[in-house]
């Protein structure tokens, strides 16, 4: 009986990540069903009008110089564009912001340095703070890791002469892809997000969202949604669902990019990983009810629970990678041949799924796409990896943990000469580390219990898992202890250099 409960709950949690991954094709099909309907401006706005410039910092010491140059360099007429410097620093980056501001207010810019007297409600709250005094009835996002192209606002601004339209989100691009394996792999995963899902959700008329940053905002749309709230931790998120729930139409654009910096640091990553998992998650437990009340088309909705409740895949990875040596060991007593024939055309479903996924969004959007297709085997393992991570970020949305906001560490590495080691900022520490050696030692077992048992067909399965948290576990230790060494090493140079030139 127990045995058969087991296989029931084993059941249960591989079917619900075969659903999710199988979504991903639908995400496909969408994408190319889609093809022809991608949107246009209706025409051109007959005189343009005034545009805010947000920037929202929280100790950007490293990039904040490059962020501010380059907003200042948008091609619009200087009369209608003022900049917002929205700082919540507490390290050397206000001094930074403060210079620049003054150095660009001098060359005839609007632009202003605002900072608040707490950081309540941080990234939100710094952003609804900034609104109350733009003077653009339209408003642009740009996070510190942003380097905002000069044609930015004359490519999306025309798209609001539709007056439905409440915010023009354009595709994120990478400064620093070919930096590392981590920063390709992390690269490819937000191609999948931009160029197959934003684009198949919001050509077919499904909702999709503004991601924080690269985006344009009619204001109008942002205060009749309720504005900016911090009750999660992906305002960005939060905010796009109940605007499009108000009737705004949203935009998105594909071949319009904006560059960014990622993460080269993998404690850095995870940090952001976990921010956005617990986010969204936070946000479905937010709106989900409200949407699934609504008039809304019914494939509207779905979309809206498989888009919201994503990241509840993490967890079901994780639950699975804990039954995989319950299951075999069933396998032996029930028959592993029965069992093979039915739960290996899941996984390999989900597995060919994900790389389906992700080679269409790479050949989609790159010349030499097929150079690119050598590290999804090892994105596959990655996201497994990540599960423990993210899986995390879930339970505390889950179980109305609440944790602050967290920032996603900067260093301007942008060339593979750029170093990162010797900078102060870090991404969160924590125990799970030590959790993912642990898993990976535990499907090490897995594949010599399958080896002896003659369990064949589950090693490359088993090998997936075992070389995702290796490679996450010994990755963030390594990174921790290399980073530590050569900051504690530059800092001792440079008290050196000072205590000579003294």
């Amino acid at each position: 009986m127990l045995l058969y409960l087991f296989l029931a709950i084993y059941f249960f949690v591989l079917m619900s990540v075969f659903i999710y991954a199988a979504h991903r094709y639908y995400m496909v099909y969408l994408y190319y069903r889609y093809q022809k309907d991608k949107p246009l401006p209706k025409g051109k706005l007959s005189s343009l009008p005034r545009v805010t410039v947000q920037l929202p910092l929280y100790n950007e010491m490293y990039v904040v110089r490059r962020l501010i140059a380059a907003s200042c360099s948008i091609d619009y007429p200087k009369e209608l564009l003022d900049i917002q410097v929205l700082d919540d620093s507490i390290d050397e980056t206000s001094k930074i912001a403060r210079e620049c501001v003054e150095e660009f207010k001098r060359r005839g810019y609007d632009i202003s340095y605002i900072r608040r007297d707490s950081r309540a409600g941080f990234k939100a709250g710094a952003l609804a703070e900034g609104l109350k005094i733009a003077k653009g009835e339209y408003v642009a996002v740009f996070d510190a890791d942003f380097v905002p192209q000069r044609d930015i606002l004359q490519k999306t601004i025309h798209y609001f002469s539709d007056k439905s339209v409440g915010m023009v989100q354009t595709r994120w691009s990478f400064l620093n892809s070919k930096y590392s394996m981590l920063t390709m792999i992390q690269a490819i995963m937000l191609d999948g997000h931009f160029v197959i899902e934003h684009t198949a959700r919001n050509w077919s008329g499904r909702f999709f969202n503004f991601n924080g940053t690269a985006g344009i905002w009619r204001k109008e749309a942002i205060d009749t949604a309720g504005g900016w709230q911090h009750d999660t931790l992906t305002e960005d998120l939060d905010l796009s669902y109940r605007s499009q729930l108000k009737g705004w139409r949203f935009v998105f654009l594909k071949d319009e990019v904006s560059p960014s910096e990622i993460p080269v640091e993998i404690n850095s990553f995870k940090t952001q990983q976990h921010r956005w998992a617990k986010g969204s998650i936070q946000t479905a437990k937010k709106l989900l009810p409200e949407i699934m009340k609504s008039n809304l088309p019914l494939k509207v909705k779905i979309e809206a629970f498989f888009h919201l409740t994503n990241n509840v895949s993490y967890l079901l990875m994780l639950l699975l990678s804990i039954l995989m040596y319950p299951s075999m060991v069933a396998r032996i007593n029930i028959g592993w041949f029965k069992m093979i024939v039915t739960d290996v055309p899941f996984l390999l479903v989900a597995t060919i799924g994900i790389s389906f996924f992700y080679t269409c969004s790479q050949r989609e959007a790159y010349k030499d796409w097929k150079s690119r297709l050598i590290y999804l085997p090892m994105l596959m393992s990655f996201g497994i990896g990540l599960s423990v991570n993210n899986s995390k970020a879930v339970l505390e949305a889950l179980f109305n943990r609440k944790t602050e906001f967290t920032r996603t560490p900067k260093f301007r590495i942008e060339g593979k000469n750029d170093k990162w080691a010797d900078k102060k900022y870090r991404g969160e520490k924590n125990f799970l580390p030590i959790i993912e050696l642990l898993l990976g030692i535990y499907f090490t077992f897995n594949i010599y219990f399958a080896y002896i048992n003659k369990i064949y067909v589950s090693i490359p399965f088993l090998m997936i898992f075992q070389i995702g948290f290796f490679y996450v576990a010994f990755l963030s230790l390594f990174q921790v202890i290399f980073g530590r060494i050569i900051f504690k090493f530059s800092s001792f140079i440079s008290k050196k250099e000072d205590t000579i030139t003294a």
